[in-house]
């Protein structure tokens, strides 16, 4: 599976990842470097509203547990994990970005190698 980007997306990440100093570059960012090189990349008009991209809303469930997780997908700034914003360049935010809801995305994380579910994708803040 390719993951799907947007070229706003695609551009805002290649321009993090080549400002990253290079002492700074993590495992995730390499692999970050090589997904979004994979990734087809589409218009931003193109891209269909189910697909997590930069600032996209999301619930995922991991498939051996069955935990729900809830964030919002952020630039690194913006990443504050008690407000539930999740960063493009964590490990779960390198493994979902360009994924749409219903697949099911296997990826090492530090906690070891994990399964999880889309269940859902919103560009706008979800009503509480």
């Amino acid at each position: 599976m390719k993951p799907i980007l947007t070229k706003t997306d695609y551009n805002t990440i290649k321009d993090l990842i080549l400002n990253t100093p290079s002492h700074l570059i993590t495992k995730e960012i390499s692999l970050l470097a090589k997904e979004i090189e994979l990734a087809k990349k589409v218009p931003d008009a193109k891209i269909e509203p189910q697909v997590i991209r930069i600032n996209s809303f999301f619930e995922v469930q991991d498939v051996a547990t069955g935990k729900l997780l809830n964030f919002q997908l952020t630039l690194p700034k913006f990443g504050n994990l008690a407000e539930k914003k999740l960063s493009v360049l964590s490990p779960l935010g390198v493994a979902l970005i360009g994924f749409q809801e219903g697949m099911e995305i296997e990826w090492n994380l530090p906690a070891g190698l994990k399964k999880f579910k889309i269940l859902k994708v919103q560009t706008e803040v979800p009503a509480n």
